[in-house]
């Protein structure tokens, strides 16, 4: 790469003038690592950083560069002009495989200013002193380079460590040291950077503490040692997880849920403890874990264990206490960051890893500034929806093993003409890649060690209100697809109103309830009490029932105490002292047999004393969905799982199905030996839009369609809607009252800007045509909510009609006056009366 100069420069009269890069797309013309360089070229003509000689020469020196802005100083050496030459110590220059950054490329701008400067910089270095520097690029070298002034007896000595290229040889790693020592007495000077030390210090290390374990475990994981390392008895599968993981010394744990990775993660680290390699452990968890892991720690090994809380004091008297382990939240390490660096900490345990997939947030990126020798990543999902998920959560473990993040992604993501990603490719190699560091068993694997799980989907029929808050949603959604297929883009306010209308579209499924907070229109409730009923013939039977919506628990709740079943709910708003208590409680208490839970309880938690997980809503992601069901179908359980999915038919949850089967897809193939190509036929906005217009019955030609024929139980007849025969839905015969309409705003707007009306009848407007079904459909279903409305006032006025009418004194005329019923505004009853003349209208 040495030498290599950045294509796309343009001559213009003496003056070579380079055109500006985009960071979002590449240029036809330049390859990828010419792009990546020319971007970095570009920033360093665009930063004022200050610059510091802090060598001895005048161009081949050592320099400081600071950036004013975040004050963050890095050490960049200048040793050519080309690429692979210089070094800098920033995080960039480390991992990009370019061989530059933009603090190197600055200090050569500033470089090539000086007199004599460019010329010197074309010729190279040329020291009369010999150099042992780390090489960064594709992989990781370290180089001897012979100075001018080399003796013969030190360039023939260095042949025995070194290749004819001047790398260092792997089995010359641990004798390292006598090169060194040969070196320094010999009177020549041979200068060897920090960097390059603490590589071969980290390689010469880990290859001793793998003999020590070795020779502690002849037998690998069926060693008879293993009966004496924890005071519980690990699985087979188990004892080669935490071996794998003490002989890697930094590993990604990716067990399936339930698979006990906290208890691998303890004995890998017991085993580090017990050879001298760690003596403090630092664990990052989510808060409704920390306890959890102090009981875990102190059982399985009888070490002490501190967990970090309280206000600063404490938690500084936490960090600083004599315990083997201590263990903290994500969301303290940010504030926290300077104090957990003032302690050693020799092992890292990051608990729930998925909470660093985004590089981008703040967790992650605080995370990713905590130092250890050692670390292990427990995660069941790491993998949840993109791949750049898995790069940032493996560039915790090692942040060189996938490469720069363009250039992994460059090599496994398909991109159509846009630059839009519709699929992924040579997944297999990324599993290859990460096999030194990646544990990933599935359930599968070790199934004879793990109880039956049964699954069974039932597809709940939707009541009159709650299709139409559906619908009326489907439509806002359809426009936004519509403006999006049309222009190619979408505003911040387009992609707030689609995130809405699906959040909507999905509560809908639920109950009315999540949407207005007063109707409760809606089966699944019922559905799951009736459930219940039988499950809780068994009288050991105890289940856990997930809902990513609070209110949902709420409805389910009212019908609970109604049969005054016990019962624990566990949310993101329960303090964290307190969840601790409501755990203890469902597991310890037979009386206990229903623990309603948010996804905040989806992580982490060990609730085996159930034997049946009940999802009333489907979530975005399948990780989500397997982390739910890990809570009860792990390690401990001894009893078959059933798993109950409780789908609303005929509406987004069924499209959703096809979205979550993609997902899995792309796991499998990166992870479980699965495809190595996937693809999602479109983008992923299209593709997911296919599935909602698909399962609402919606056109796939971005045009807002009818939903399709649903036969007896339409949603406009005012019943409930019912699947069609064999779907599986229980056979439900409820009616859902008369609800009111969104508000007129809802509807308005749903064409794009300059789009002329549909006129879905096929008759020229004005021609006095018969009403088509849907406009048929709207005056019925408008119709008959005021009716309902005003059965409601009658009702109010004990049945008796004449108490509504009244006569103008002054006029004469009578007037039919019609009494709110309770709970209903006045605009509502104006909504009714205005959306029944706009149908009128409509005719």
């Amino acid at each position: 790469m040495a030498g290599k100069k950045t294509a796309g420069w343009k001559k213009v009269g003496k003056q070579a003038k380079r055109p500006r890069l985009s960071r979002a797309r590449k240029p036809e013309d330049l390859s990828l690592e010419e792009w990546q360089i020319g971007l970095r070229r570009q920033i360093a003509t665009e930063q004022k950083f200050k610059i510091r000689n802090i060598g001895h020469e005048p161009i081949f020196s050592e320099f400081e560069v600071t950036n004013p802005q975040t004050r963050r100083a890095y050490r960049v050496a200048i040793r050519g002009d080309g690429l692979g030459v210089n070094y800098c110590s920033c995080p960039d220059f480390a991992v990009n495989t370019l061989g530059t950054c933009k603090h190197v490329e600055y200090t050569l701008g500033r470089l090539r200013r000086q007199r004599g400067g460019k010329r010197a910089l074309a010729e190279g270095f040329q020291p009369a002193y010999s150099e042992v520097y780390l090489r960064y690029g594709s992989r990781r070298d370290v180089i001897f380079r012979a100075g001018s002034e080399c003796p013969d007896s030190i360039r023939r000595f260095a042949g025995r460590f070194f290749d004819d290229d001047g790398v260092l040889r792997p089995d010359a790693v641990p004798c390292f040291h006598e090169f060194l020592a040969r070196a320094a007495g010999n009177g020549h000077q041979v200068r060897c950077y920090d960097d390059a030390l603490t590589f071969i210090s980290q390689a010469r290390d880990r290859l001793e503490l793998i003999k020590r374990i070795d020779a502690a475990f002849p037998a690998g994981a069926d060693d008879p040692a293993f009966d004496r390392l924890l005071r519980v008895k690990l699985y087979p599968y188990q004892r080669a997880g935490a071996l794998f993981a003490a002989r890697a010394g930094r590993c990604l744990l990716a067990d399936d849920m339930g698979l006990g990775k906290t208890a691998q993660a303890i004995a890998a680290a017991e085993i580090l403890m017990r050879h001298g390699a760690v003596e403090r452990v630092l664990v990052v968890c989510p808060t409704s874990l920390k306890h959890q892991w102090q009981q875990e720690i102190e059982r399985f090994t009888g070490r002490t264990a501190v967990v970090v809380e309280g206000m600063g004091a404490a938690r500084r008297h936490s960090y600083a206490a004599d315990a083997d382990y201590r263990i903290v939240n994500y969301d303290v390490v940010y504030r926290d960051l300077p104090e957990i660096g003032k302690h050693q900490t020799d092992l890292i345990i990051l608990d729930e890893a998925q909470r660093i997939k985004n590089w981008q947030t703040r967790t992650a990126k605080t995370i990713k500034q905590l130092q250890s020798d050692h670390a292990f990543v427990l995660t069941g999902t790491p993998l949840e929806n993109r791949l750049e998920e898995l790069h940032s959560i493996v560039e915790f473990v090692d942040r060189y093993r996938l490469g720069p993040m363009f250039r992994f992604l460059a090599e496994h993501q398909e991109t159509d003409e846009t630059g839009r990603v519709v699929g992924y490719r040579n997944l297999d190699r990324v599993s290859t890649t990460l096999s030194p560091l990646l544990v990933r068993r599935t359930k599968q694997a070790v199934l004879k060690q793990l109880p039956e799980r049964l699954e069974k989907r039932y597809f709940v029929p939707m009541t009159e209100p709650q299709m139409r808050y559906h619908e009326e949603n489907r439509e806002t959604v359809a426009r936004i697809v519509r403006k999006w297929r049309r222009f190619g883009y979408l505003s911040e306010l387009d992609q707030k109103i689609l995130m809405a209308g699906l959040q909507n579209m999905r509560m809908s499924c639920d109950s009315t309830y999540l949407l207005d907070g007063e109707t409760d229109h809606g089966l699944k409730a019922d559905e799951v009490l009736t459930l219940l009923e039988e499950v809780f013939e068994d009288r050991d039977a105890k289940v856990v029932i997930f809902s990513q919506w609070l209110r949902m628990h709420e409805l389910l709740a009212r019908r609970i105490e109604q049969r005054k079943w016990p019962y624990v709910m566990f949310h993101g708003g329960v303090p964290g002292p307190k969840r601790k208590e409501l755990v203890r409680r469902f597991q310890e208490e037979d009386n206990c047999r229903l623990f309603l839970s948010t996804d905040a309880g989806g992580v982490g938690l060990n609730l085996q004393s159930a034997s049946m997980v009940a999802n009333m809503d489907l979530p975005w992601n399948p990780a989500v969905l397997e982390q739910r069901i890990g809570r009860v179908h792990r390690l401990g359980q001894h009893r078959p799982v059933r798993v109950a999915h409780f789908i609303a038919a005929g509406t987004i949850e069924e499209g959703m199905l096809n979205l979550l089967a993609f997902k899995k897809s792309v796991f499998a193939g990166v992870l479980d030996g699965g495809s190595s190509e996937v693809y999602l036929g479109g983008t992923r906005l299209k593709q997911f839009m296919k599935s909602v217009e698909t399962a609402t019955g919606g056109s796939h030609d971005g045009e807002t369609a009818e939903p399709r024929n649903r036969g007896a139980g339409d949603p406009r007849d005012g019943e409930a809607v019912r699947p069609a025969a064999g779907a599986g839905g229980r056979d439900s015969g409820t009616v859902g009252q008369a609800a009111a309409p969104a508000e007129a705003d809802r509807r308005a707007g749903d064409r794009v800007p300059g789009e002329a009306p549909a006129d879905r009848s096929g008759a020229a407007p004005g021609s006095g045509a018969a009403l088509p079904p849907q406009a048929l459909g709207d005056l019925l279903t408008v119709g008959a909510s005021l009716l309902g409305e005003l059965g409601k006032a009658l009702s109010e006025q004990g049945g008796d009609p004449t108490r509504l009418i009244s006569r103008d004194e002054k006029t004469g005329r009578q007037y039919l006056q019609l009494p709110l019923p309770k709970g209903a505004p006045a605009e509502q009853m104006a909504g009714l009366l205005e959306s029944l003349a706009g149908a009128l209208r409509g005719r």
